[in-house]
């Protein structure tokens, strides 16, 4: 499966089979996470990897009772240290740059989860002080999100998504593509119906026009 067609295939996934996950497939998920990007290659990121009935329980009880969770036979919660990037780049290292980062390194393993044949799902609503209490952090670790892992038993359907020419500008804010074909390749057969579209009725409305202004000219004419 090639990177692009994992993009295009992943789903959010909250149903698993009652089946483990082989411990290499784990560290492999791990290891996209690690290769993520990161401001200075700080790599302010910690994953814990929680696989106990229990504390699988608890956290999915913080995560706002999202029972669906408690399928998954693995957590990955991705924790962060924000104030290892607040001594190089202040508050917009802790506050930006650190949930950034975490977040390329979530997307990484999500990717990574469904390369391998597994299912996953990015949790990112829970109580925080929670899950601070059942992992044990300290108290200047940030909890970043919970990556749930297993064998799907599921099959969404993929979710609506906007065009691509719905969602890009060139140059600036709402900037006109002056050349749709040149900038979009294949992308841009809607964009260029579109404009063929419109030229064949912006001639239809000029020739409609031309022919009542030629009939009123020749009309005053005849007087």
């Amino acid at each position: 499966m090639d990177v692009f067609e994992a993009i295009r295939t992943r789903r959010s996934i909250r149903k698993y089979k009652d089946k483990q996950v082989p411990w290499d497939n784990v560290v492999t998920v791990l290891q996209a996470g690690k290769y993520a990007p990161s401001a200075g290659n700080l790599q302010n990121w910690k994953f814990i990897i929680v696989k106990s009935d229990a504390k699988r329980k608890s956290i999915t009880k913080a995560c706002l009772q999202q029972e669906w969770m408690e399928q998954a036979p693995v957590f990955i919660v991705v924790v962060s240290e924000p104030k290892k990037a607040e001594r190089y780049y202040g508050i917009r290292g802790a506050r930006l740059y650190t949930i950034q980062a975490c977040a390329a390194a979530i997307e990484n393993m999500l990717l990574t989860a469904h390369s391998l044949g597994l299912g996953s799902c990015w949790v990112g609503a829970f109580d925080e002080h929670e899950i601070w209490t059942i992992l044990g952090l300290p108290e200047d670790i940030s909890v970043q999100g919970v990556i749930t892992i297993g064998y799907a038993d599921e099959v969404p359907q993929p979710p609506p998504k906007a065009r691509i020419e719905h969602v890009m500008f060139f140059e600036k804010w709402w900037g006109r593509i002056e050349s749709p074909k040149t900038h979009l390749g294949y992308w841009s057969a809607f964009n260029m119906r579109a404009v063929d579209e419109g030229k064949k009725l912006a001639k239809k409305i000029h020739k409609k026009v031309t022919e009542k202004v030629k009939q009123k000219i020749s009309g005053v004419r005849n007087k």
